[in-house]
């Protein structure tokens, strides 16, 4: 092999080397141009398939096809996060934290959660900068307003993200959770739901890198996959802190 072909192997191993060992503010700049990169061409790869579900919702539902959603992100700052709208019009009026079987939740809404096609609107979030491809979940103004504590504030150091180890959590263990009959949805999301997916999050702002990036957006597949092929994916989550002892298993009417 010729010097020059040495050369540019040695240099490109050296590239990904010092990418592999990136974290925190160091990673950040890189953190970005992959973002935009992965969103631009994940918008291109499905758009065939954000097309079919911009129809399936206007055909079966009356209401606008994406639903804008104020959310807490970075430094604490207020942004519409969007998403095809899933449920019926004005449903957030109500309550702004869904459980188990909502009744609020539209016929091909339960797809489109199923699947999570419902949040790839939050590419152009994240091509605008509002996210990351991998990030704490941002939450509703008013949990933020009315539970965040100074100890969850760190989560605002990062961009929210489309996926995380606190959303993959609340995918896994507690999507289906049906509260108690003595429990509206947002109190049981706060009682028993809410830490442990903070602290799994805070664990990811506090080890951010490019590796940590990778091992969760091929998580995210696996999870996926595994809930469309109706099997339980074998994965665990990582905690800042001791989460609750209950935390895989609290109190529910289906639990």
């Amino acid at each position: 092999m010729k010097r020059s072909s040495w050369g540019w192997w040695a240099g490109a191993g050296g590239l990904v080397g010092a990418l592999l060992l990136l974290r925190g503010r160091y990673y950040a700049p890189v953190k970005r141009v992959m973002d935009t990169c992965l969103a631009g061409l994940a918008l291109v790869v499905l758009s065939p398939v954000m097309g079919v579900a911009v129809i399936a919702i206007k055909l079966t539902s009356k209401g606008p096809v994406l639903y804008h959603a104020p959310r807490i992100g970075t430094h604490g700052e207020i942004f519409d996060t969007l998403k095809f709208r899933t449920m019926v019009v004005d449903a957030d009026k109500h309550a702004t934290i869904t459980a188990g079987h909502d009744s609020r939740i539209t016929p091909i809404g339960k797809l489109l959660r199923a699947t999570k096609i419902d949040e790839l609107p939050q590419l152009w979030n994240i091509i605008r900068g509002d996210m990351s491809v991998v990030g704490p979940r941002p939450e509703s103004v008013n949990i933020v307003e009315d539970h965040y504590t100074d100890e969850y504030r760190e989560l605002f150091d990062a961009r929210p993200g489309l996926t995380c180890t606190g959303n993959l959590l609340y995918y896994v263990f507690h999507e289906h959770l049906e509260p108690p009959d003595d429990m509206n949805p947002e109190e049981y999301y706060v009682r028993y739901l809410l830490r442990p997916k903070l602290l799994a999050d805070m664990h990811y702002v506090r080890n951010m890198s490019f590796i940590y990036d990778w091992t969760l957006i091929f998580q995210t597949v696996y999870i996926i996959v595994c809930k469309w092929l109706n099997k339980a994916p074998h994965w665990t989550p990582k905690f800042a802190t001791e989460p609750p002892e209950n935390w895989a298993n609290p109190p529910a009417k289906n639990n």
